[in-house]
């Protein structure tokens, strides 16, 4: 270690050492705080315990410690010398070379890193959750919010710990771009290999960049432009798509690949791919036989949704020709597209009667969708081969939240959230899903009638109600004053609490029947 002479004056702090830098690392969040909350000894002593009961001090999200496995992780992340830590400010102190304290900016729990060195600091902070200047609808982040897939953003969900098996074409430049340097520099693409030339240099072949595209859908980044929907996620990229001719073969480097995603643990795969017709129009499919259960790649599919798999395909681009292989599986979440608008998308692949299930299962942006090129241009496409890579970055964050759930009932929570699942058709299939309603739905327990998220608040605060029915919620100070009184009766309801100062605080929900039920909510 470098030999430092340094001293503290207040946070001002001189370094000597040429290349190192002091700097404090804010993380975005304290996992379990609730726990904390709920046992106060554990992080309190009982005389400052009664001293906040006493004085009506709320013991508060403040006193929760900054999580250990945070601080563990940045210090594996480079050379740092750890100073100090605040959990009012939920930070570490470091020292450390400026290039590599730079670079934890990109580490998914770190809200920002602020330079000592105000020469050094940007002009403006970083901002993981994007807040354009343009908030028009045909905007880089449409496709995420169409389908609420921010709300799990916000709330840290952006797909870390959770795999991905991409199936495609090429990946030109991938090794190269900017726009992955965040997802190379977490060493989050875990495995790659060839299965058309049979190497693990994925890269030297750079004839086709649709995988790059779809990629990028997921795992791109672009400060203050472009972040991709499951940009914390792990990936494991085979080439399995010969463009060079369409054959059945084609169907068996995709087996080929599954296998090996399978034996690697991966729990999502996305195919922007899919097959019916071929150069020799004998080895071609018929209508029919898009059955979800003849096409080989489609009986392979089954095999793998079997050992649990989440499987995501594109439904194609045929329009009224039907879907194609493997979408057409009852075991495969089939993703038809529609514009920036919600309206559907012309080329879209529409379901039919041969398929015993409703096909497309949803839609999601696949017109116009932004993606990085392999030139790292921020540009668009079209096709269901990009709204398919959208929905499985959003599975990957809500599989996050709830990593219990079986790859069926993941297929139930994301169709039931969706906006026509009263009313399936073969243009929208469900619809276009809400990940905020299908997290919402998933916090419910068997004996819940309501849930009331999040509770530790900035803004507002949101109440399901299952079963649909009028309530009136109530909420009171630490006190007992009534400072809020209203009724409502939609599914979900939102509730603006802005005006509440900080503090904790006290809700109540009447149902019809006259029942009450108490949640306790700390306004920061």
């Amino acid at each position: 270690m470098r030999n430092l002479t340094y001293f503290f004056l207040f946070f001002c702090c001189l370094t000597i050492g040429q290349d190192n830098e002091h700097a404090w690392v804010y993380f975005n969040d304290k996992p379990n705080f609730e726990t904390y909350l709920d046992n106060p000894n554990l992080i309190l002593t009982e005389k400052s315990i009664q001293k906040k009961n006493n004085k009506n001090v709320p013991i508060d999200y403040l006193d929760v410690p900054v999580y250990k496995k945070f601080v563990d992780s940045i210090l594996s992340l480079g050379n740092f010398e750890y100073m100090a830590k605040s959990k009012w400010f939920n930070f570490i102190h470091i020292i450390g070379n400026e290039n590599e304290i730079q670079n934890l900016e990109n580490v998914g729990f770190v809200k920002k890193v602020v330079m000592a060195d105000r020469t050094i600091n940007k002009s403006t902070e970083y901002n993981p959750d994007l807040k354009f200047i343009d908030q028009e609808n045909d905007n880089p982040v449409n496709q995420i919010e169409m389908i609420g897939l921010d709300f799990l953003h916000n709330l840290g969900f952006r797909g870390q710990g959770v795999s991905i098996a991409i199936f495609d074409a090429g990946y030109r430049n991938v090794d190269s771009m900017s726009a992955f340097s965040r997802i190379r520099s977490l060493d989050n693409i875990k495995y790659e290999y060839d299965f058309v030339d049979k190497t693990d240099n994925l890269y030297s072949y750079t004839g086709n960049s649709h995988g790059t595209l779809v990629f990028s859908v997921m795992a791109g980044y672009v400060e203050s432009q472009f972040i991709g929907t499951a940009p914390d996620s792990e990936y494991y990229l085979f080439r399995t798509e010969d463009i060079a001719s369409e054959t059945p073969a084609e169907e068996s480097y995709w087996i080929e690949a599954i296998e090996v995603a399978d034996s690697l643990g991966v729990d999502i795969t996305n195919t922007s791919l899919g097959y019916k017709n071929y150069d020799n129009e004998n080895y071609s499919y018929q209508n029919h036989e898009m059955n979800g259960y003849t096409a080989l790649i489609t009986q392979a599919a089954n095999i793998a949704f079997n050992k649990g798999i989440i499987l995501v395909n594109s439904a194609g681009n045929s329009s009224n020709a039907g879907v194609i292989a493997p979408a057409d599986s009852p075991n495969v979440l089939s993703i038809g597209a529609v514009n920036h608008q919600g309206d559907y998308a012309f080329f879209s692949s529409q379901g039919n009667n041969f398929q015993p299930t409703t096909k497309p299962d949803i839609v999601a942006q696949g017109y116009g969708t932004f993606v990085v090129n392999a030139e790292g241009e921020l540009t668009k496409a079209s096709g269901t081969s990009f709204s398919s890579p959208i929905i499985s970055g959003a599975i990957a964050c809500f599989y996050q939240a709830f990593n219990e759930f079986s790859n069926n009932k993941i297929y139930n929570v994301v169709r039931n959230s969706s906006s026509q699942f009263y009313f399936p058709d073969s243009f929208f299939g469900f619809g276009i899903p809400n990940f905020e309603l299908a997290y919402a739905i998933s916090l419910k327990n068997n004996s819940d009638e309501f849930v009331v998220y999040p509770t530790v608040v900035l803004d507002d605060i949101k109440i399901i109600n299952y079963e649909s029915q009028l309530f009136e919620v109530k909420i009171f100070d630490i006190k007992g004053k009534n400072i809020f009184t209203k009724k409502y009766n939609d599914i979900l309801n939102n509730i603006d609490l802005a005006f509440l100062a900080e503090g904790v605080y006290y809700l109540n929900i009447k149902n019809f029947d006259g029942d009450l039920i108490s949640e306790k909510i700390i306004k920061k």
